[in-house]
């Protein structure tokens, strides 16, 4: 293969992210690996002493490397620990297992749960050897259980609080939920998502919009903007007056890229551009369809929710009352009988979040009855455990 390298016993303080990392639990296992790993002559190796629950609390806390050697040795329940590994590791990571069963339904369960391959021990080194060069050359075919979740969110008119919702969800997403995610704001002339994370916008989202097929691990490592550990951002801000030479298509091509990429990508989606990429809304996703009290958001919700159709196997539409007007407008069981069906999720004017929506990210979160609502929403929308997000909240609420 030509390339040459090191295998270094421990990650250590290294900046730079291994293309394989390993975790294996027994003296014998651990040299037949490092001996498979040198035949290939690979660079940027890390092999660990631990197992597939020690994988979970490292790459937790760091990005993910192209493939991942993991033990499973003794562990009580090894596809839930590999589930778990899944949701902690970014998309497109591959994972090889290792164990002492020789049980063809385990093996099954575990193909199941996203692994690749699964060898049981004494292991044979030559097999090793194998697998991780067709992975290495994408010979192997990834399985696609783990592709990303997109989720559009869609403020049926302005000013309802679409990008509070977008913004606090993708954050909380990625620093609760422990999920790399993307927060893609759709509205490259206006957009306030990088404004209220308080950092700078970039020309990443443009470039990305006229050519997506350079939106690869290395763009977004230099292009896209880092609001927190697990969270990306494509945010920009280009003149007034400027023209973007985007299609739907290339919409559609960025987005597919991010998926891949990304446990979930978040789409601040402007109203004003919306109705010009149907074909985006039909994509496998979920649209938070926001509105406020008023009349004429109850009318709106309703003609979205028939510009974009009936809900399928792939893609579903959310309703979302956002109550943000502190005086008037209609009462919740009106609201429903005026848009055709109750929303799914409500959330109750609060008014020191209407103050604190001027003093960014940080200020929003101390908002105990936004942040109560907000896990309500994002138990709807990515079906996660709702008992585990009011457990985990206080991690980033309560710094």
């Amino acid at each position: 293969m030509g390339i040459t390298g090191k295998i270094s016993a421990d990650p250590g303080n290294s900046v730079s992210v291994p293309r394989i990392r390993a975790f294996i639990n027994d003296s014998e296992s651990d040299g037949i690996v490092r001996q498979a790993l040198c035949d290939l002559g690979i660079e940027d190796v890390v092999v660990s002493t631990g197992n597939v629950t020690t994988a979970i609390s490292a790459l937790a806390k760091c990005p993910s490397p192209r493939l991942l050697i993991v033990d499973i040795t003794g562990v009580e329940d090894p596809v839930a620990n590999i589930l778990e590994l899944n949701d902690v590791c970014e998309p497109g990571i591959s994972i090889i297992g290792v164990g002492k069963s020789n049980d063809i339904g385990l093996y099954r369960r575990l193909k199941n749960a996203g692994v690749i391959e699964y060898f049981f021990k004494p292991l044979v080194r030559d097999l090793i050897t194998r697998s991780c060069h067709d992975v290495l050359t994408d010979r192997f075919d990834q399985p696609s259980l783990y592709s990303g979740k997109l989720v559009f969110f869609l403020g049926v008119r302005g000013g309802v609080g679409t990008t509070t919702l977008a913004t606090n969800a993708a954050l909380f997403q990625a620093e609760v939920r422990q999920r790399w995610t993307m927060l893609v704001d759709m509205d490259v002339q206006s957009g306030d998502s990088a404004l209220i994370f308080d950092v700078a916008t970039t020309d990443a989202l443009r470039e990305a919009f006229e050519h997506p097929e350079r939106v690869d691990k290395l763009f977004l490592e230099r292009g896209a903007i880092h609001a927190s550990q697990r969270l990306n951002m494509l945010s920009s801000l280009e003149p007034l007056d400027s023209l973007i030479e985007g299609t739907e298509e290339s919409i559609t091509l960025l987005l597919e890229n991010l998926v891949r990429r990304y446990r979930a990508v978040f789409v601040d989606l402007p109203v004003s551009a919306a109705a010009f990429l149907p074909q985006i809304l039909k994509m496998p996703s979920t649209c938070v369809l926001i509105g406020n009290q008023s009349l004429s958001s109850a009318r709106d919700l309703a003609r979205w929710r028939e510009f974009i159709g009936p809900n399928t196997r792939e893609r579903r539409t959310v309703s979302v009352l956002n109550c943000n007007m502190a005086h008037g407008g209609l009462k919740p069981v009106d609201f429903a009988r005026a848009c055709g069906q109750a929303p799914e999720i409500y959330i109750p004017y609060d008014r020191k979040l209407a103050e604190a929506s001027n003093f960014g990210i940080h200020a929003m979160q101390k908002c105990s009855s936004f942040r109560a609502e907000l896990s309500h929403l994002l138990h709807e929308v990515m079906g996660e455990p709702l008992g585990k997000s009011r457990s985990l909240i206080k991690r980033i609420f309560h710094k």
